[in-house]
């Protein structure tokens, strides 16, 4: 009898401890559909953080109708909605796959709207023989309230993964982030927040209530250069982005080679079963500067000007490590 009581005992303290363990979260945003109901994380990922950068986390989405969790990595998925990868490839907001190539060394917009502004720096380089460069994204330009944040992969001759090729700047001024997985940086209004997903190379950026934009610094690799005839040069092994944006609201009027993609009267010129269906309009999203917000296309003011967003908003996978202020909208319990 006492054997039995003491397994009972032992069996209910691991449930009080994997309950104690499993974050919930009040969804605290009226905005959002799930407004003022609690949302707790799945068994499999009981927690938004791990030291595990290939561990799944839990993704809380309070606009989502059924105010259900799911299990995500913390790192960019190329084959979403929202990425921005190789090439490069971009998936839509419509979900639409379509290539912007650009031009090497200059920069464009891919979103704008009245408080957020987003421009990429294309690298790459063209071969003899080619009428176009084949371009990557090197670097990212974000305009924010009143605030300018950008980060960019340095080049390098060869690739070393045990080498950090992030670099960050705020507010025109180099910003360091140590490295180390769950290292966390905020800016002075907490407003923006920048947290290393592994210790090298992967960061996650949260920009409070407007958008979550995941990272990766990868490098051609030499089967990309052979599969695609990159003949890319010995000096340099075009390290880039791989990025996925997850926009929590977005005003109809949004724009940018991406933007565009979410706004709800856009209409894809992209043709359905081409291989590589191709999106222009460089010029209308060509940027003097990677911080610039002047395109003719560009609707960003400083400060922003309040308008109706759209019915897109994606909570991104959340901190609770900051306590419930980290949170951007939503309070986590455990």
């Amino acid at each position: 009898m006492k054997i039995l009581f003491i397994s009972l005992l032992a069996f209910i303290l691991v449930i009080i401890q994997a309950n104690a363990a499993t974050e919930n979260f009040w969804c605290s945003n009226p905005g959002t559909r799930c407004y003022g109901k609690y949302v707790k994380c799945p068994d499999e990922c009981p927690s938004t953080s791990s030291e595990n950068p290939k561990a799944k986390v839990c993704y809380v989405n309070c606009n989502n109708p059924h105010c259900k969790p799911e299990c995500k990595r913390r790192k960019p998925d190329c084959n979403t909605p929202g990425s921005a990868c190789y090439d490069p490839r971009f998936i839509g907001g419509d979900g639409v796959v379509f290539y912007f190539h650009g031009k090497s060394n200059e920069n464009f917009n891919l979103v704008s709207d009245s408080n957020l502004h987003i421009n990429g720096r294309f690298i790459g380089h063209r071969p003899a023989g080619r009428t176009r460069d084949f371009t990557w994204i090197q670097a990212l330009g974000i305009l924010f309230n009143s605030y300018t944040f950008s980060l960019e992969a340095t080049k390098a001759a060869t690739w070393d993964g045990e080498v950090d090729h992030l670099k960050f700047t705020y507010n025109g001024q180099d910003l360091v982030i140590p490295e180390g997985s769950l290292s966390i940086w905020y800016s002075p209004q907490k407003d923006v927040k920048v947290e290393r997903v592994s210790s090298k190379n992967s960061v996650i950026i949260t920009l409070k209530d407007i958008a979550e934009i995941l990272v990766n610094v990868v490098p051609v690799t030499k089967e990309d250069d052979r599969v695609h005839k990159y003949q890319v040069p010995a000096n340099d092994c075009f390290a880039h982005l791989e990025v996925q944006f997850r926009f929590f609201k977005l005003s109809p009027m949004v724009d940018g080679v991406l933007g565009r993609t979410y706004r709800p009267d856009f209409e894809n010129s992209a043709k359905p079963g081409v291989a590589m269906p191709i999106l222009g309009d460089e010029e209308k999203y060509k940027t003097p500067s990677l911080l610039s917000a002047k395109c003719e296309s560009c609707i960003f003011s400083e400060g922003g000007t309040e308008q109706k967003t759209s019915s897109i908003i994606d909570f991104g996978t959340l901190d609770c490590t900051r306590g419930a202020s980290a949170g951007y909208g939503i309070v986590c319990r455990k």
